[in-house]
């Protein structure tokens, strides 16, 4: 019991350092083993909950600590008040590095890679852990829903509330790296985009993206605001230059994601507008007509399929002006390009413009 409980205070004073400065000497193992004691002292309360004797003590020693140090001690600071908060000790524990700006790179990385460790077979205990921080962003990422007066009009709010939080680390991130030093922020990406799965980077990026440029007077969010000098969109331009640096991320963005999603990303973003359309004419030159089956198709299994590229066009031509003008634009060129052609099947732009209602 007295082991248990010196466990328990000294990761009380664990979780009161990850809210400090002296995270900047924390690495990646650090990082992993401060996690491993949480889930550990999150076992302890699975295993111990329904002991009275056990959780009595434990409990008693956790109140005598908070009433010595007068409210203001370590298991105080942490949240660590009672034996009930030992099955959060995770949660607590990556909320405090998640808001410390003073956590080096490496060990930033190391976290998110534990927190979104990507597809793959987990055991229980990460499932439950998975969860458990999906609900803790959740509520973290409400504001999301609380901005927008009608949430049809806005996509951004429509997304996973979990995605919408790490695009807002991101940009925080960002905005941290780039006052550090001016290569800090395409340096970031570039180690992001090699590391995490990249359909779920991808989904984080776009994320970005959408969010508001600025934040309401006496908007909730001030509860996620950490003392940043400027709100998190300020560095969503440096994410924009570095994708129009990156074909091979741009066209991975382009096949990758759904079609509305992407429109309202350039819709955002005029600069991306004319790498978009790029990506998608280039796509349709790709593909060729198959007589027997009486589609288009792409020489190899990698392209994507017409009806992925139609749905694009498609998702463009319904946004507004000047967007819409510009998709319509870039088909009637390129089916001029292409010779003309009135019947369908002989240039893919045409059959585009027919099947999008807009004439031939």
């Amino acid at each position: 019991m007295e082991s248990l409980s010196q466990q328990l205070e000294r990761f009380s004073e664990v979780l009161a350092v990850s809210r400090t400065a002296h995270v900047r000497s924390w690495d990646p193992a650090t990082v992993r083993r401060a996690l491993q004691w949480a889930r550990y002292l999150r076992h302890v309360y699975r295993r111990f909950g329904r002991h009275a004797g056990i959780r009595s003590a434990l409990e008693r020693r956790l109140q005598d600590r908070w009433r010595r140090e007068d409210g203001s001690g370590p298991a105080a600071f942490s949240g660590l008040t009672n034996f009930r908060a030992l099955g959060r000790c995770d949660l607590l524990l990556s909320q405090c590095l998640l808001g410390n700006r003073a956590l080096g790179d490496a060990a930033f990385r190391c976290l998110l890679q534990q927190l979104c460790p990507g597809p793959g077979v987990r055991d229980a205990e990460e499932e439950t852990l998975q969860d458990r921080l999906a609900l803790l962003a959740r509520r973290r990422a409400a504001v999301h829903l609380l901005r927008a007066s009608g949430l049809g009009e806005n996509p951004a709010a429509r997304r996973d509330p979990l995605v919408e939080t790490q695009a807002e680390l991101l940009l925080r991130r960002l905005q941290e790296v780039g006052e550090a030093r001016a290569e800090g922020p395409r340096a970031l990406l570039s180690g992001l985009w090699a590391r995490w799965p990249q359909n779920s980077f991808l989904e984080v990026i776009a994320a970005a993206l959408l969010l508001p440029p600025s934040l309401p007077p006496g908007s909730p969010q001030k509860e996620l605001e950490l003392d940043s000098p400027q709100a998190p969109g300020e560095r969503r331009h440096e994410l924009v230059q570095w994708l129009l640096g990156q074909p091979d991320t741009m066209a991975a963005l382009c096949h990758s994601l759904p079609a509305g999603l992407l429109t309202s990303v350039v819709g955002r973003h005029p600069e991306l507008v004319p790498v978009y359309l790029g990506l998608l004419t280039d796509w349709g030159r790709r593909l060729h007509y198959d007589l027997q089956k009486g589609v288009w198709v792409g020489a190899e299994a990698r392209e994507g399929p017409w009806e992925e590229l139609y749905s694009r066009f498609q998702s463009l031509s319904q946004a507004p002006s000047p967007l819409k003008d510009e998709a319509l634009r870039a088909l009637e060129t390129c089916k001029a390009q292409d010779g003309g052609f009135e019947a369908p099947g002989l240039s893919i732009w045409t059959d585009l413009l027919l099947a999008l209602g807009s004439g031939a």
